[in-house]
């Protein structure tokens, strides 16, 4: 087992069980990347993501995506994880909620660039993709189809 030398990550390596119960009260942690000269890419998926419809109060489900490229620091996954689990409960429409991802990412870990995509689950439907980038409108760092 590999100890973190900065004591900077609180949920990694406990048996932490409480979620958090809104994006807000939700942490991403991070770590300093161990090649900052290297543009590698960080690909995370979570397939079984879900929200509330702020409309109807019914769940909402998504594949969320998030790639990119680390600068200085990377996102830690574990509270990535409950991060994302921080939204089961959360009331808000999909594509605020990609942007919301992208913009938490940005502040936690500075990225040279990254792309968040939701795919959510048809509605009425209507399947409903939204995909946000930093820096906005840069599609060189592009998910796979």
């Amino acid at each position: 087992m590999v100890m973190n030398p900065e004591n900077e990550l609180k949920l990694l390596g406990r048996s932490e069980h409480r979620l958090p119960t809104s994006p807000d009260q939700a942490a991403l942690e991070t770590f300093l990347n161990r090649t900052p000269g290297r543009n590698y890419r960080i690909h995370l998926s979570a397939p079984e993501f879900s929200s509330i419809c702020p409309v109807t109060g019914q769940p909402d489900s998504a594949y969320l995506e998030i790639l990119y490229i680390p600068a200085e620091r990377c996102v830690e996954t574990k509270s990535l994880k409950f991060y994302l689990a921080s939204y089961r409960n959360h009331a808000a429409f999909n594509e605020a909620i990609v942007n919301r991802v992208l913009d938490d990412l940005v502040s936690a870990c500075a990225p040279k660039q990254a792309v968040v995509r939701g795919k959510f689950g048809a509605r009425g439907g209507i399947q409903l993709t939204c995909e946000a980038r930093f820096p906005d409108l840069d599609e060189t760092l592009r998910l796979p189809q």
